[in-house]
Formats: structure tokens, C-alpha cells, sequence
């Protein structure tokens, strides 16, 4: 693989080629907001790369939050994963319908309970099908694996964390959402939530990290994080609208060889439906020379 690619991101022609092999899992992640107004379960249904699981972000989630898709227990993943025929063993593939949007979430997802070789489909189903590669829409049924997890719970930070890395600036503070929402010029989709941004959070739109459904290269993915203010010789917590694309910001510092990160579940989900957590409207303030 090129010295300026994410070791984390494989091609179409890398994965097409490895198909059927018998370590190999390959995910079907796709999650949509309600304005890209796709379904997800139906495009599944009417073509999928061959051998690919539908892992839905809904269901295996903690359900005893009414937060959104929310890391589950290690032993609720293990037992949903060894279900679909995943061991933390195998090479698992992610894919989404767009090419990087919901797939860096359940390649964070895996990792963070112990899989080590996790990869992120560069382009997507999207890229997939417009490049003519083979569907089928057959379900796959694999033989239930033993998952054993290692859940690193420490790169997860829960509201309390949160408070105090705001409260003390101990971490960098990366917000995946829109512009417009990050400023308040925009409303969140989800009703109920206050508007704005953490104090002292930089923005980096989740949409900046890829052309058209394929990662950027690693100098450029450099530029894109250190433009927006981010030191990546210090530690980065990330965030976005409900724990999701978060998780692209992850892949860029994971892939840069920044290690010292770590994702906020809640999100904008959690903190901008409290009356009690410090909000900020306007665009970022700018970085000092």
C-alpha cells in the first residue's frame, strides 16, 4: 500500500480480490441521517458486496440510554458479533453507502473492543457499484464465532469526562458537524437541542476528510486537521451530532500515527440537550500564532 494512504482503508480492487476468503467479514454499516434520505435496510436488500453482513448501528448499541446508537457492553457486542460470525480474529471490512460517513464508526467500534485488523472500504457501495463490481442479494449466513472482547473503555469519554476536558482544556476538542451547525447558523435535526458548540472545540466537517467518497491522501488529511487548529503532537477528544462521524475524525489521527484520542459517545446528542453544559455560538475562535 502507498506510504501516503491510510493503512486503515482498503481498495475495491484489494477487497474484490480477497472475497471468500474464509477470514475475511465484510460489513454493510450504512447509516443515514433523514435528510440524505436513503434507506439503508432496503439498499442492503436490493444489493450488497457478496458475503457482506448488514451490521446495523442501531441495534447493537447500549439500549438502556436514549442516546442514539451508543457503545454497548463488551459482552452484548461479543455476543451480537460471534451471532453474525465475527470473531476479533478475523479481517473485517467496513463499508457504507457513501464511501466514509457511517463505516469509521464500526471500524472504531471493533477496534475498541479488540479486534486488530479492522479496515474502511475506500469509496464505499457507492464507488462499488459505479465501478460495475459484482452484487448479490443473498443473505449470508456464517456459523456463530466466538468473539472475546478487550474493550478499551479508556479512548471512550463519557459526559463527566467531557465536563472536565472542557472545563480544563486537557484535551483538544474536534466537532465533526457542519459548519452551520458548529456556529448555530444552522438548527440541529434532532428536536430539543440547544445550538452552538463546546468552548474551545475546533471544527472539522466530517465531509472534509474525503473526494467523493475516498479518503484523502495522508499529507492532506495533515493539512486539513492542523487548518482547522488542531496540534497533533496533543491529545484530541472527538465529537459530532450523535457518535458517528466522530469516529472519521478518529481515522484521520489513527492513520496519521496519532494515538492520543479519544471519542465522546454522547456527542452533540447528549450535551446539547442538557440546560446544564456551557454552549458557544459563533465560528471557532481563531488560532493563535
Amino acid at each position: 500500500m502507498s506510504e501516503t494512504k491510510s493503512r486503515f482503508v482498503v481498495s475495491a480492487d484489494w477487497l474484490q480480490a480477497e472475497l471468500g476468503k474464509p477470514d475475511l467479514r465484510v460489513l454493510d454499516a450504512s447509516f443515514y441521517l433523514p435528510a440524505q434520505k436513503r434507506d439503508a435496510d432496503a439498499e442492503y436488500a436490493a444489493g450488497h458486496i457478496p458475503g457482506a453482513i448488514r451490521f446495523d448501528q442501531d441495534k447493537i448499541a447500549d439500549h438502556s440510554t436514549s442516546l442514539p446508537h451508543t457503545i454497548p457492553s463488551s459482552d452484548y457486542f461479543a455476543t451480537e458479533a460471534g451471532r453474525l460470525g465475527i470473531s476479533e480474529n478475523d479481517r473485517i471490512v467496513v463499508y457504507d453507502g457513501i464511501g466514509l460517513f457511517a463505516s469509521p464508526r464500526v471500524w472504531w467500534l471493533f477496534r475498541m473492543m479488540g479486534a486488530k485488523n479492522v479496515f474502511v472500504l475506500d469509496g464505499g457501495l457507492d464507488g462499488w457499484k459505479a465501478e460495475g463490481r459484482p452484487l448479490e442479494t443473498t443473505v449470508p449466513s456464517y456459523s456463530p464465532a466466538r468473539f472475546t472482547p478487550d474493550f478499551d473503555e479508556s479512548r471512550v469519554v463519557t459526559l463527566d469526562t467531557m465536563r472536565d476536558i472542557v472545563s480544563s482544556g486537557a484535551m483538544q476538542i474536534a466537532d465533526a458537524r457542519s459548519a452551520g451547525r458548529f456556529a448555530a447558523a444552522e438548527p440541529e435535526p434532532r428536536a430539543g437541542m440547544r445550538s452552538g458548540h463546546m468552548p474551545g472545540a475546533r471544527n472539522l466537517p466530517s465531509g472534509v476528510f474525503a473526494n467523493q467518497g475516498r479518503f484523502k491522501s495522508l499529507p492532506e488529511l495533515r493539512q486539513t486537521i492542523e487548518d482547522a487548529g488542531i496540534d497533533l503532537s496533543k491529545p484530541v477528544v472527538t465529537s459530532c451530532g450523535s457518535g458517528i462521524t466522530a469516529a472519521i475524525i478518529t481515522l484521520a489521527l489513527e492513520s496519521l500515527g496519532h494515538h492520543d484520542n479519544k471519542l465522546y459517545d454522547g456527542s452533540w446528542s447528549e450535551w446539547g440537550s442538557r440546560d446544564d453544559t456551557p454552549i458557544v455560538t459563533g465560528p471557532p475562535t481563531p488560532v493563535k500564532a
